[in-house]
């Protein structure tokens, strides 16, 4: 096995840099290539990095140093090119959703499994330790009953983000607050609280009538476990503040505020909950004001786990199979805004809800 695993990054837009990052400070990772169609994009960032820079995926996948590629593509793209990573026999890190639909879902991870690669998925929320702390207590029964599995995203992004790329304006893209924002939180509660058994949720544009999307999602959930829960989920509410994510039992309540454990509360007091209370870092931004508002770390620690299953022959940290679940919630929240009824799991794909 090669020293470094070679890494690509197929997207030059935003989220590229925080891949970028992740693996230049990886143990075990090489950032070899940036992949656009956009020549002044990705020439911008293969300058800055003194990487190479491809115009075509197909080239970059005949490339011998490349063994990762990292999708960063905008949301409805996703699927052709993990097929094509897949078919090519590399690992793929793909940003979230995995895809615009669940067949599409399933295949690119028999895809994946067929090819033997490994196949992760960047909803890297997940791996800050207030979240890891909230899940083992819920595993633990630290709560005793769960009741509710809440979150609340009140961020801001102006006209001008919908419109500095094509895709952002288009709902069929993922544009919508509830999947290129709200996506990362939803998924939060689905892996602290697990699979949802209905969904009802309404859509609205408060903010941005310029564009036909949502910038606003409020969603009511039911849990299999017979929890509740509640997403309220805006990019229209100036100036934007932290999300939370709030767990209640009834033997505990645990609060997360952008990545800082702010409230950890259980009536059987422990020695470690001392220090789990200082989880996080309250400077650390963490997207509510700005599309780039937020650190790179928690991206590092998804691509080091991905070099470290490679070289470990184990499955990645974030597979896409667990995420599906949450991609199943989301379509359940269109599907229920379009038809203004709750809607129970299991769902199937419905594509008429992107034309709404």
């Amino acid at each position: 096995m090669k020293d470094k695993l070679g890494f690509g990054i197929l997207g030059a837009g935003l989220v590229a840099p925080f891949h970028a990052k992740g693996v230049v400070h990886s143990k075990g990772g090489e950032l070899i290539a940036f992949c656009d169609l956009d020549e002044t994009r990705v020439t911008r960032l293969a300058d800055e990095y003194k990487v190479k820079a491809y115009r075509s995926l197909d080239e970059m996948l005949r490339d011998p140093r490349i063994d990762v590629v990292n999708v960063a593509l905008p949301n409805h793209l996703h699927y052709n090119a993990v097929m094509a990573c897949a078919a090519a026999g590399k690992h793929v890190l793909t940003e979230k959703p995995p895809a615009m639909t669940l067949r599409e879902t399933d295949a690119m991870v028999a895809a994946c499994r067929k090819a033997g690669v490994k196949f992760g998925c960047t909803v890297q929320c997940r791996v800050r330790k207030a979240i890891q702390a909230i899940r083992a207590a819920v595993h633990s029964g630290r709560f005793g009953t769960l009741l509710h599995a809440d979150a609340t995203m009140k961020w801001f992004r102006p006209a001008e983000y919908y419109r500095q790329d094509a895709w952002r304006s288009l709902r069929r893209a993922g544009a919508g607050v509830t999947v290129q924002h709200a996506f990362h939180y939803i998924d939060l509660l689905q892996y602290i609280a697990g699979p949802a058994a209905k969904v009802e949720a309404r859509m609205t544009n408060l903010g941005h009538p310029g564009v036909q999307l949502e910038d606003t999602v409020l969603a009511f959930l039911t849990f299999e476990n017979g929890a509740q829960g509640v997403v309220e989920a805006s990019t229209a509410m100036w100036p934007g503040t932290d999300v939370r994510i709030e767990i209640n039992g009834t033997d505990g309540t645990a609060i997360m505020a952008g990545e800082r454990m702010v409230t950890w509360k259980f009536r059987d007091e422990r020695p470690e909950d001392a220090e789990i209370r200082n989880y996080g870092n309250a400077a650390q931004a963490t997207g509510a004001s700005g599309a780039a508002a937020f650190g790179a770390e928690d991206h590092q620690v998804v691509i080091q786990d991905l070099i470290d299953a490679v070289r470990e022959n184990r499955e990645v940290v974030i597979p896409v199979s667990t995420v599906r679940p949450t991609l199943e919630i989301v379509l359940a929240m269109y599907q229920s805004a379009a038809r203004q009824a709750p809607v129970s799991m299991p769902v199937t794909d419905d594509d008429a809800i992107w034309d709404v």
